[in-house]
């Protein structure tokens, strides 16, 4: 016993543990837990933490950039809007136009643009500014075309212009003029310019006479026959007693349809004023135009549809981009350096068919030598939906088609239970059908969409160039970058 006493070996004493240690084993963590030794993640695990950190760094990285880029242009107008003012002055007003981007259900997309990479560098030189949306293709250039009308007939002393209740220096027409002029236009996308462009030509080509398009549309659809009854065709019973005939549908006057309305105002609308009622030298276009609000020019692309995610991906990532584009562009606003506005000459613009040899080879056009302002951000049309391009207007005659087809029948029964030749059915007393009437505005409210659409269509297509005047040039004007001289000043 004594020799197994002297040979056991006492076991080594535990190290000790550190206070955390202790700490932690008795709240209940398992010693296994503390035990363990950390050591490197699996080869799926390093591939996604991999990813994962380049991804996350790299959208932390731009958000950042974007920043710095916007906070760098703020501080280089944000002195001007400490500038003190006089009681009876404005702020600086910019008209913004943003029209629908073709093929994209959400009209709102050029102003948000503007909003998110424009508006931050105007707001900080105090710069006011009033948005002008297109909801659908073609309302931008009716609104210019409108307005410009509008100040016509005022210049015209045909009307009054409004200078509210109280008649103050501001709300005076040529005062507001005069800040239109000095406030300037952005312009957000090419599709923009091609409508503000047709609205000012014809603005300043047509007439003086206010013009109805609801109006207008009627006298052109009254004619079409959609709504006329057919006449039934005479049988064999008609004919009796001593050969007269007895009077048949079809020899009856046509049965009228049943209106609420009185004769008076179920009468075709009264014609248009006609252009002699204004006179020929007031009504007729001038031949030169006065001055316009310098444009901003601004590209905007919108990417949509399953074959440009790759680039909605690259532009998520790349903001920075956008917003050093934004951030330019408003600073050239702000600091109101302008250029003419460039166009090629008037030969360079005639159509070149007329000349068309195709035994000789043909030059290139002056315009794809040498791009002018008419080519601003021409890039950008290729990027437009194929299927917009292809079939906007087939499917708009497709619709037209199909509700012109469905009509005939919805007519038929609205007459045939005004004038009690049937009984309605059940479903018909739960859910009584149109009436003539009801049918007849549907109709105006379809074709007058249909048409504005196709017009407006007309404007923005992609193989359409943008409309000019040669009473345009040396009038309308482009904001440029300041020279470097002004960068530096400002800067100091």
């Amino acid at each position: 016993m004594s020799s197994n006493g002297a040979n056991s070996v006492p076991p080594a004493p535990n190290p000790p543990k550190s206070g955390v240690r202790t700490v932690l084993q008795y709240t209940g963590i398992p010693p296994s837990w503390l035990d363990k030794r950390p050591r490197l993640p699996s080869r799926n695990w390093l591939i996604f933490l991999s990813v994962t950190s380049v991804v996350t760094g790299y959208y932390i990285y731009d958000r950042q950039q974007c920043k710095k880029i916007r906070q760098e242009y703020v501080d280089k107008v944000k002195d001007l809007a400490v500038q003190p003012m006089g009681s009876m002055e404005l702020p600086r007003l910019v008209t913004v136009y943003g029209a629908k981007w073709p093929g994209d259900q959400d009209y709102d997309r050029s102003m948000r643009y503007f909003r998110k990479y424009v508006k931050p560098v105007l707001v900080a030189a105090a710069i006011d500014y009033d948005m002008v949306k297109g909801r659908r293709h073609g309302d931008i250039a009716r609104q210019v075309a409108e307005k410009i009308r509008k100040e016509r007939r005022i210049l015209a002393g045909l009307d009054q212009p409004f200078s509210g209740p109280i008649p103050l220096p501001a709300n005076l027409f040529e005062e507001k003029h005069k800040r239109e002029l000095e406030g300037g236009i952005i312009l957000v996308g090419r599709h923009t310019l091609k409508e503000y462009m047709a609205g000012l030509k014809r603005g300043w080509t047509g007439g003086l006479e206010h013009v109805d398009r609801e109006e207008q549309l009627a006298r052109v659809l009254e004619s079409d026959g959609k709504f006329d009854e057919p006449e039934p065709e005479p049988t064999a019973e008609a004919i009796i007693g001593e050969g007269e005939p007895v009077p048949t549908p079809s020899r009856l006057p046509p049965s009228k349809p049943f209106s609420m309305l009185t004769p008076a105002l179920r009468a075709p609308p009264p014609p248009p004023k006609s252009s002699e009622s204004i006179p020929a030298h007031l009504s007729a276009p001038p031949a030169e135009i006065p001055p316009q609000p310098p444009m901003l020019l601004v590209g905007f692309t919108n990417y949509i549809g399953f074959t440009q995610i790759p680039l909605m991906i690259w532009d998520f990532f790349n903001e920075r981009y956008k917003v050093h584009e934004g951030a330019e562009a408003a600073y050239r606003l702000v600091m109101g350096n302008t250029r003419p506005f460039t166009a090629p000459s008037a030969e360079a613009l005639a159509d070149p068919q007329d000349a068309f040899d195709p035994a000789q080879p043909q030059k290139p056009l002056l315009a794809e030598l040498t791009p002018t302002d008419l080519d601003f951000d021409r890039e950008s049309e290729s990027y437009y939906k194929k299927s917009v391009v292809r079939d906007f207007s087939s499917d708009i005659e497709s619709a037209r088609k199909e509700y012109y087809t469905s009509l005939a029948k919805k007519l038929e029964t609205a007459r045939a239970l005004a004038r009690g030749t049937r009984e309605p059915t059940k479903e018909e007393k739960e859910n009584p059908p149109p009436t003539e009437v009801e049918l007849r505005a549907e109709r105006m409210q379809k074709e007058l969409r249909w048409t504005a659409d196709e017009e407006g269509w007309d404007i923005v297509r992609p193989d359409k160039g943008v409309e000019w005047d040669e009473r345009f040039r040396d009038r309308l004007r482009v904001y440029i970058d300041p020279p470097p001289s002004t960068d530096d000043s400002r800067a100091a």
